[in-house]
C-alpha cells in the first residue's frame, strides 16, 4: 500500500502559516503522518501560540532544531550559541516561553529514523557532524557533497530544514528533501512537501506553498518590540510590511 506523509520544518514562532498549512494537509486524508524538521519557535514571537497549535495534534513527530535548542539553553542556565542581537532576541523568547511546553520541547530527539514500505527515512533539522552538532548551511549544495557527508548512513531517505530554500535532489544512494521554511518567507506563502513512498518503494515528491494572510504577524513585530526586528523583517520576511 502507497504511504502519504507531509514534511514541514522551521515554523519560526508564526502561527498563521503554521494553522494553513495544517488545514492544508487535513484537507488530504490519505496524509497519514507529519514530520516536522525543527525551529518551531524562533524568530517569529508566536511561540506560545504555536507551541499550543502543535501538542493538540497526534500525528507529527519532531526534530529539534537550532533556535529550539537555543532558548531551551537560555530557560536552563546554558550557554548558548548565538551571540549579539541574535542572543538578546532569544533571550526574549525564553522569557515568555509558557513553562507547560519546556518538557514538549526537551524531549525532541535531535534525529529520528522510521521506514516506509522498506525505505528508511531520516529526518535531521540539518546534517549533524556529531550527535548535537550542526554543520555550518552550505549555500551551494550538490548531490555530490551530499552523498560524501551521508556515505555511511543507511537511510534511503533524508530529510532536513535549516536552510530556507527548497532542496530537491535524487542521487543513486538516496533522496535528499529540504522542503523550505514553513514560517519565513518574502511572500505570504508557507512552503511545505508531500512525499509519497509507493508500495514498490518508489518516490514522489511534490512542493506545496499555502497562502496566508501574513499581515497581522508582520505588524506585529513592531507592535510587541520584538528584539531584532528590523533585521528580522528585513532578512526573513523581505520587507514585506513595508507594502501593507
Amino acid at each position: 500500500m502507497d504511504k502519504k506523509i507531509a514534511i514541514f520544518s522551521d515554523i519560526h514562532g508564526n502561527v498563521s502559516a503554521l494553522q494553513a498549512v495544517l488545514d492544508d494537509i487535513d484537507r488530504d486524508p490519505q496524509i497519514e503522518h507529519i514530520y516536522c524538521l525543527g525551529d518551531l519557535i524562533g524568530i517569529g514571537y508566536e511561540t506560545n501560540e504555536v507551541l499550543d497549535l502543535l501538542r493538540s495534534r497526534k500525528d507529527i513527530s519532531y526534530v529539534m532544531g537550532n533556535h529550539d535548542e537555543a532558548i531551551l539553553d537560555v530557560i536552563s542556565g546554558r550557554d548558548i550559541y548565538s551571540r549579539g542581537a541574535e542572543r538578546e532576541h532569544h533571550k526574549w523568547l525564553a522569557a515568555r516561553l509558557d513553562p507547560k511546553f519546556i518538557s514538549f520541547l526537551q524531549e525532541i530527539p535531535t534525529s529520528l529514523q522510521t521506514n516506509y514500505n522498506e525505505k528508511e527515512l531520516l529526518c535531521v533539522h540539518y546534517h549533524l557532524q556529531e550527535p548535537k552538532k550542526f554543520l555550518t548551511v552550505d549555500k551551494e549544495p550538490t548531490e555530490q557533497k551530499l552523498d560524501e557527508f551521508y556515505h555511511s548512513s543507511t537511510a534511503d531517505i533524508v530529510c532536513f530544514g535549516h536552510h530556507h530554500v527548497i532542496h530537491h535532489f535524487k542521487t543513486k544512494n538516496r533522496l535528499y528533501l529540504n522542503p523550505g521554511a514553513l514560517g519565513c518567507n518574502h511572500k505570504p506563502y508557507a512552503p511545505y512537501a508531500i512525499l509519497i513512498i509507493a508500495e514498490n518503494g518508489a518516490t514522489n515528491v511534490s512542493f506545496r506553498e499555502v497562502p496566508y494572510d501574513n499581515e497581522t504577524f508582520l505588524l506585529g513585530y513592531k507592535k510587541y518590540n520584538v528584539p531584532d526586528a528590523d533585521y528580522i523583517l528585513k532578512v526573513f520576511h523581505g520587507n514585506q510590511h513595508l507594502n501593507l
